[in-house]
Order: structure tokens, then sequence, then C-alpha cells
């Protein structure tokens, strides 16, 4: 951990440098997942010429090395002065004022770099408490090092096992919960199959058995990058109960309606290396 800390203090700039060189590693060297990559981007921008798709895949290897290494790193020390300047949030004080109504919101997002910027933007500044659930990494030192990064300014996170106990108090101590909601859940689990970037593709439906059991307004949060190591995050309600005429999956599909359109118009920065319609 003291290593990381050290590194953390470096400039982005210098770190950037360090990131320059694992965006060639992965690219050039490793050709990290490059096949899983360009399946997705295949199946997701038909439309689109191979040299166009080499293109994000290109970019998103370096928005990929620039977010997993330098960003992600800088964030365990970042000063608040500074996350201000490279991450602006817009549109806070509409979910804020849910919150201070008395009631719980959701925030639904997917993975779009960077993410994790995000909840520490997002905990910077709110006026309420920030849930974030995550999962548990399998590396403890890692997770711990995780952990340490995304509270760095007073965001609570919840492991996903124990987000149960967690919605207790959902009524009696109202928050944002903040729901990265374009993970693959597993066979084992009640999933909701839809069509996702031109492929069928499983989601979990907590967030939306959540709002509706407990009525609750719903969010998303949009994420654009600026340039490098800027990066803009805005609220808009996507949701709110009364849900008496809304259909089965209605927040869900407008959660992958709206996440579509984030990723078409920023395509480098969705992660496509990741299997995300693995059956």
């Amino acid at each position: 951990m003291f290593f990381f800390r050290l590194l953390s203090y470096l400039p982005l700039s210098v770190l950037y440098l360090f990131s320059d060189l694992i965006y060639l590693i992965a690219r050039y060297l490793l050709s990290y997942r490059k096949n899983v990559i360009d399946e997705n981007l295949k199946f997701a921008f038909p439309e689109k010429s191979a040299e166009e798709r080499k293109q994000i895949r290109n970019q998103f290897y370096r928005n990929f090395t620039d977010a997993f290494f330098a960003e992600t790193i800088k964030m365990l020390t970042i000063s608040e002065k500074e996350l201000r300047q490279r991450f602006q949030v817009v549109n806070q004080e509409i979910i804020d004022a849910e919150v201070l109504k008395g009631k719980s919101a959701l925030m639904m997002a997917g993975h779009v770099f960077n993410w994790e910027m995000a909840i520490l933007g997002v905990a910077l500044n709110t006026k309420v408490t920030a849930e974030t659930v995550y999962l548990k990494l399998n590396n403890p030192f890692f997770n711990q090092l995780m952990l340490k990064i995304r509270t760095h300014f007073g965001g609570v996170m919840t492991e996903k096992r124990d987000f149960r106990k967690s919605m207790i108090t959902m009524r009696s101590q109202p928050r944002i919960v903040h729901l990265a909601a374009d993970q693959r859940p597993p066979s084992s689990e009640k999933r909701y199959q839809r069509d996702f970037l031109n492929r069928s593709a499983y989601f979990f439906e907590g967030g939306e058995f959540m709002a509706k059991k407990m009525e609750l307004p719903v969010f998303f949060g949009t994420m654009t990058k600026l340039k490098r190591g800027h990066y803009r995050f805005e609220f808009a309600k996507v949701a709110e109960p009364p849900y008496d005429s809304h259909e089965a999956h209605s927040i869900t599909d407008e959660f992958c309606r709206r996440l579509e359109e984030n990723i078409r118009n920023q395509p480098d920065l969705y992660l496509w290396s990741h299997k995300r319609w693995k059956m």
C-alpha cells in the first residue's frame, strides 16, 4: 500500500508516461483480449468499417490503461481541488433534492471510463450520503487498495453480498445508491434477457425491483470524456413513482437505451475487453 501511495503523489502527467508504456505493451506486445474486443465491436457497430472499428479498439487501449493505471492510482491521494478541476458533476442537485426530501434515490450507470473517478466525484459534490454497491475482488490486497481509493472523499462502499442488509435502512437513512447496472449476472441468479448493442445480453434487475418495491426515483449518469484526464458526469432522471402504470422491465430497458446512447457517442470509453455477452 505504501508503494502505491508514493506512486500516487506523482503528477498525472508523470503517471501518464507509465500509462503510455503499458498502452504500448497492451496493444502491440500482448494484444490484450484483442479477439474479444474485435468481436464485441463487430456486433456493436456493423455499420462501421473494419478500419473504423480498429481505431476504436486502439483508442480503447489508451483509455483502458489511462483509467486503470494512471488515473486510478492518482485518486488514492488526489486533492479536492484537482479532482474538481478534472471531474465535472452536472445536475448533482436534482438527485440530492430527492434524498433531502427524505427518500433514497437510485443512480444507475455503466462501465464507461472513468467510472472509478465518478465514485469520488459524486461523493465530493453531493450534500448527502452516497453509497456504491461493488463486487469484492478476489485478491485481498487489491480489494483493500480499491476500497481506500473509492472512499477517499467519504463515499460508502457496500459489498454486493451485504447489500440486502443495507437495503433495510434505505427508508430510515435516505441516500444515493449507485449501481453499476450493466454487469453480467451469473446463471444462478434471476436475470432479464434483452438486446444490447445488437446482441442478446442478460441484466441484473435489482435496481428495477428496488425502485418499484420501495417507490424510489431512478437517475442515469452519462459520462463524457472532455480530454485526457478530464471528464463530465451528468445526472438525468429516468423514472419516478408511482410505478403502477409501468410495464415490466421498464426501468432496465430505459437504462439500456441511455447507456447505448452514451456508448455510441464515445465508443472507445466502454469496457469492450469484458465478455459481456457470454451466455
